[in-house]
């Protein structure tokens, strides 16, 4: 539906043509065209051709997002590369090292998409504090009284954005994940990221991206402001004055992260030994 997008080309390994049937049917600006399988992950991917645990996804994601970026790489290197692909912490660094051996990696033009913990988080604010959800922006810390939390409501809410997930598999009974508000995380980031590209100078998302907001780890979610080269900058100061909890947390995440990227890393450089043996 978005008026940014001409063209769109829908991957899977089967099963593409009926989605793409249905779509085209939309009286939409954007071109709809299905490719299907490995044979034809190059043509969807070229501009010259028409138009569990988290942790558990690892092994089956992994080369997955291993084989997209390494054709990203070959046959579209200046594209913005959307990681959403779960978990995030090690699917980032996959394909950054990916793309670092075939000499195509740019740091702003990958990202992980996070817009699903943002989205919860105002959500969740939102309906606490009974505020219009269009006035909350939970990485941002607003002032007024009506968003403050005593201790124990911010622990809470934190746990609550940090399990909900859990919650939607448990609402649907094992039947499934959270997807829709997955595909509207996943829009919103797209959304914002085309308004980078066609040239708005007031773009800001948070996502997943390379950074020295803290030292020791190479990735790290923050807010960055969206450009025509993906991350024109990385805007770290919402990690200046944390509040004791916060600064708890942190810590605690600095070594499970790390070990995620690590994870992630050494997968790439196991493969790439394997190929060579």
């Amino acid at each position: 539906m978005s008026p940014l997008v001409s063209s769109l080309h829908l991957y899977d390994i089967a099963n593409v043509e009926g989605v793409t049937a249905d779509l085209s049917h939309c009286n939409t600006p954007a071109q709809v065209a299905s490719f299907t399988g490995k044979d034809e992950l190059a043509a969807c991917l070229s501009p010259r051709k028409p138009g569990m645990t988290r942790d558990d996804l690892f092994s089956v994601n992994a080369g997955i997002v291993r084989h997209l970026v390494a054709a990203v790489a070959d046959h579209a290197p200046g594209a913005l590369v959307h990681v959403i692909s779960n978990p995030v912490n090690s699917m980032v660094p996959i394909a950054a090292e990916v793309l670092k051996q075939k000499g195509a990696y740019d740091p702003r033009r990958l990202f992980g998409v996070t817009t699903l913990d943002v989205v919860r988080a105002n959500a969740f604010v939102a309906a606490r504090r009974g505020l219009p959800v269009a006035d909350v922006d939970v990485p941002a810390r607003p002032k007024a009284a009506a968003a403050a939390f005593t201790d124990e409501e911010v622990e809470e809410l934190t746990a609550r954005i940090r399990d909900s997930g859990t919650e939607v598999v448990e609402a649907k009974a094992g039947a499934g994940s959270a997807t829709l508000s997955m595909a509207y995380a996943a829009a919103r980031f797209l959304e914002a990221s085309l308004r980078g590209l066609d040239g708005h100078d007031d773009v800001y998302e948070c996502a997943y991206a390379q950074s020295q907001v803290v030292p020791e780890l190479p990735f790290f979610a923050c807010r960055v402001k969206l450009g025509r080269d993906g991350v024109e900058e990385v805007l770290g100061s919402e990690l200046r004055g944390l509040t004791d909890y916060e600064a708890r947390e942190l810590e605690a995440l600095k070594p499970k992260l790390k070990a995620s990227i690590d994870k992630g890393i050494a997968y790439v450089q196991q493969n790439q030994e394997a190929a060579l043996n």
